[in-house]
């Protein structure tokens, strides 16, 4: 059996924090805010490996956690909605990754370690860097590393990179999907923008009903056009038009995202 992932890291420290973030982010989930979870069953039956998980994102933290939660939970015999108590993270899963901005992920801190060590995939924004608009390549040493992780497990992207709502998707997950050919399952989560700061480390407001929803695997043709596959992925994860409702709401949280 390997001892480490394919990025040199120790399996068994990376069970350690997927232990301890697990328990110590539980209450927040079960407690303080209600986590319901859909689509379990959308996740039974999935290869070890090669599946890539696109979804909108509401905070840094808060919403890639109840994810992973998610992942445990669903191996267990019953679909219930509600999280629970998480006894599945004494078999902690850590063949999963999620990809992270670079950026974002290298500040000082001890939180920002501990995700990466926990299968972070840092990556360098084409976009945006330290606050300010840019325009650079795709660097293809990035691309590397998520090949790299598919080829071993599981991986999480937020695909409009950013948690600011109705954003465009960036190209470069429909790259990684014609790159790899990945089973793709869309995510949607919900709540978690109201029930916590942005970074997701503590409570805006208590009792939010948080939903995290796996919809049904897809596999992309081999002949789709890179538009039509981040076409599809923005309809799936509810990111494909801004609700009137949102437009209309001056000071909404949306827009201060």
């Amino acid at each position: 059996m390997k001892l480490r992932d394919p990025f040199g890291n120790f399996y068994f420290i990376k069970a350690i924090l997927v232990f301890l973030v697990g328990w110590m982010s539980w209450p927040g989930f079960d407690l303080v805010n209600k986590l319901n979870y859909k689509g379990l069953q959308n996740l039974k039956g999935l290869p070890k490996k090669g599946v890539l998980f696109v979804s909108n994102h509401q905070t840094y933290y808060a919403d890639v956690v109840a994810i992973n939660h998610g992942f445990h939970k669903a191996r267990g015999n019953k679909d219930k909605k509600r999280m629970g108590i998480p006894f599945y993270l004494f078999w902690p899963i850590v063949r999963t990754y999620y990809v992270a901005a670079k950026e974002t992920m290298t500040e000082s801190g001890f939180l920002p370690k501990v995700f990466s060590y926990g299968g972070g995939i840092l990556v360098k924004r084409t976009w945006r860097e330290k606050g300010k608009e840019i325009s650079r390549n795709v660097d293809m040493s990035d691309q590397n590393k998520i090949a790299k992780a598919l080829s071993g497990g599981w991986i999480v992207t937020f695909p409009q990179g950013t948690t600011k709502p109705y954003s465009p998707l960036r190209k470069g997950t429909a790259h990684i999907i014609k790159d790899n050919n990945p089973i793709v399952v869309p995510v949607t989560v919900d709540g978690f923008r109201r029930g916590f700061n942005k970074k997701g480390l503590f409570f805006k407001k208590k009792g939010i009903e948080l939903k995290v929803e796996y919809k049904e695997p897809i596999r992309f043709e081999e002949h789709e056009t890179p538009e039509n596959i981040l076409a599809k992925i923005a309809r799936e994860i509810g990111q494909d038009h801004v609700p009137l409702s949102i437009v209309l709401k001056e000071g909404d949280d949306y827009q201060k995202s």
